[in-house]
């Protein structure tokens, strides 16, 4: 018999149902934001990432864990660990991690900034008996369902005294980021993922449909993100990777940023 496998997408990193064979393809790849790999669709499994690749775990700010791959899989983010709040997700799942998770008090909840990060999700949910929390207008992209797995709507969805997530949109319909109140010694913090995005000059971030093709959001939407952004208040922002981190003034350079964006989408630059 044939063992029955939960295969990764080595592209994206999404995880699919228990199966003999692979898919035939990954639809989060396919999709016109993402991509297939220069060598075609290629999978792996749990056990072949365990064997391959080990877990990165640090402490990124009192109350905050950061959680990665080394060396690095897929899109290469790393998770967020808050307050018993599983902030996006990886592919890898393993000792070390069970380790880290049992020190910081436990997983009560997954939630996720848009499908890409989606990756192992149910596999965490399942290990640490936690939710995970989707936003609805992305369902579609889930790609290994389970009971586990809630669906909210609307803007807002209030996780705790401290913790929020915030419907965006942008990346995906359901792009979402969580305000952490109590992050940068009170004065705020945004977990953005990709939503976002914090680029290469820490001071500065932006805001794409696609960023592995370079297909920028329209004016309209930038102008409706950056409006939702000024009602939050945060001084720091955490993106989807280790140094993409906006240490202060995190509030002042969002807003900065979309005007810089929407002057480069009005005027040539000589």
């Amino acid at each position: 018999m044939v063992k029955a496998n939960t295969h990764f997408c080595v592209t994206c990193g999404a995880q699919f149902p228990p199966a003999a064979a692979a898919p035939e393809a990954c639809p989060i790849c396919s999709d016109e934001r993402q991509y297939i790999g220069h060598e075609g669709q290629q999978w792996t499994t749990l056990a072949e990432l365990r064997a391959r690749h080990r877990a990165r775990i640090e402490e990124v700010e009192p109350g905050l864990v950061g959680i990665g791959i080394e060396p690095s899989f897929a899109i290469g983010q790393r998770a967020l660990l808050v307050e018993h709040l599983l902030w996006d997700c990886i592919p890898l799942v393993d000792d070390a991690i069970d380790a880290a998770i049992e020190a910081a008090g436990g997983i009560g909840t997954i939630a996720i900034s848009h499908p890409h990060y989606y990756t192992g999700m149910v596999e965490w949910a399942a290990r640490f008996e936690a939710r995970v929390l989707l936003h609805e207008r992305d369902r579609e992209w889930i790609t290994r369902s389970s009971a586990r797995i809630e669906l909210w709507s609307g803007d807002r969805c209030r996780i705790s005294e401290n913790l929020e997530l915030v419907r965006l949109g942008g990346h995906f319909p359901g792009g979402t980021v969580c305000l952490w109140r109590a992050g940068a010694a009170g004065r705020g913090a945004l977990l953005s993922g990709d939503i976002v995005q914090v680029v290469s000059d820490r001071d500065w971030v932006s805001f794409m449909w696609s960023y592995p093709n370079l297909v920028p959001l329209p004016g309209a939407e930038v102008e409706r993100i950056a409006a939702v952004v000024a009602t939050l208040e945060f001084d720091r922002i955490y993106g989807a990777w280790w140094d993409r981190v906006v240490a202060a003034d995190a509030k002042v350079k969002v807003a900065r940023s979309a005007a810089r964006y929407l002057d480069a989408l009005r005027r040539v630059r000589e």
